[in-house]
């Protein structure tokens, strides 16, 4: 195809982003090692028969390192997309998908008056409603776990050191979102923290913040995991903390409480500990009971399956779970 073309050299490679002009390129910084690189070619080959407009090239990313150093190409593939010579977006990672997606969006052709401004529209929007996708929301180089820079870095740790619930934007997975975002908030760097949909600034302005006391009444603190439990103990005014579910218990002593409380007829609620191990070992803590089943009424804890049997064979136990005992 006369659309799917390889780049050995430099040079190659911009004479090819040259000569597209305004009909969008989409180069794959590939490696030839990497099974996912060749996955992502059958799917640019499978895009080039549809958009005949577009060019797409294959280059070797560690043969042409003065390509991939100008364009910070840090892992295979990473595919950029040129248009009138200019890079206007970038995608890291085998995102068969998301490659589909973007190269619809990009390779518009033609395009009438106006465009450009309904663009900017849809991209306003957009950033808009990544800002307030959290009450806090941090836009990064990586991720919370696995911050890309020294400075995301260091804003994570502040974060997380003044206990800062928060939601974060990955920027390199997105160079739309990268640069729109500085002309959006006016704000030519990143990191970018935001809180209710407003800029609070990057790094300095947060380290300031921390400084001044002021972070934790700027953002919304995290929920603290006691907070967490007691809000989950008063979920219901009986709750069951078991391994499984009412449907279906995924032990023998959960089983026999399931039983003991569905032949009491009494309305409960159940919470499988094994889908969340932070409750599960929190639990034992917090109520100083080292086992499972933990029954709980009105957020007061009544025991384990002994203590659940010897109330039903006293006679005590619907009582007990009526909260009128």
């Amino acid at each position: 195809m006369a659309n799917l073309v390889e780049a050995t050299t430099q040079q190659q490679f911009e004479a090819i982003v040259a000569k597209a002009g305004k009909c969008l390129t989409v180069v794959h910084f590939q490696a030839a090692w990497a099974p996912q690189c060749g996955q992502m070619n059958e799917v640019m080959a499978e895009l080039a028969k549809e958009h005949t407009h577009t060019t797409f090239v294959k280059l070797e990313a560690e043969a042409v390192p003065e390509v991939s150093e100008k364009y910070e190409i840090a892992s295979v593939p990473t595919f950029l997309f040129f248009k009138g010579g200019e890079k206007v977006d970038r995608m890291d990672g085998a995102h068969a998908p998301e490659l589909t997606k973007k190269v619809q969006r990009l390779a518009v052709t033609g395009s009438p008056v106006g465009a450009a401004e309904s663009s900017t529209t849809d991209l306003n929007q957009r950033l808009k409603k990544l800002i307030n996708a959290a009450p806090c929301m941090l836009f990064m180089k990586g991720s919370s776990q696995e911050p890309r820079c020294g400075f995301s870095r260091q804003i994570v740790a502040l974060l997380k050191e003044h206990n800062i619930q928060y939601s974060s934007f990955d920027i390199l997975s997105d160079e739309e979102v990268r640069q729109g975002l500085k002309t959006y908030s006016n704000w030519p760097t990143y990191p970018q923290l935001y809180a209710n949909g407003e800029l609070v600034g990057g790094l300095d302005i947060v380290k300031e913040l921390a400084e001044s006391g002021e972070l934790e009444n700027t953002c919304p603190k995290a929920v603290t995991l006691e907070h967490r439990l007691k809000t989950t103990i008063n979920q219901s005014p009986v709750m069951l903390f078991i391994k499984g579910n009412k449907e279906a218990a995924r032990c023998g002593f959960s089983r026999q409480t399931l039983e003991i409380m569905n032949s009491t007829g009494v309305d409960y609620d159940t919470f499988d500990i094994l889908q969340d191990e932070e409750v599960r070992q929190g639990l034992k803590t917090y109520s100083n009971w080292p086992t499972y089943p933990q029954l709980y009424v009105k957020g007061e804890l009544i025991g384990g399956l002994d203590i659940i049997k010897e109330l039903l064979e006293s006679g005590d136990l619907v009582s007990v779970l009526k909260g009128e005992a």
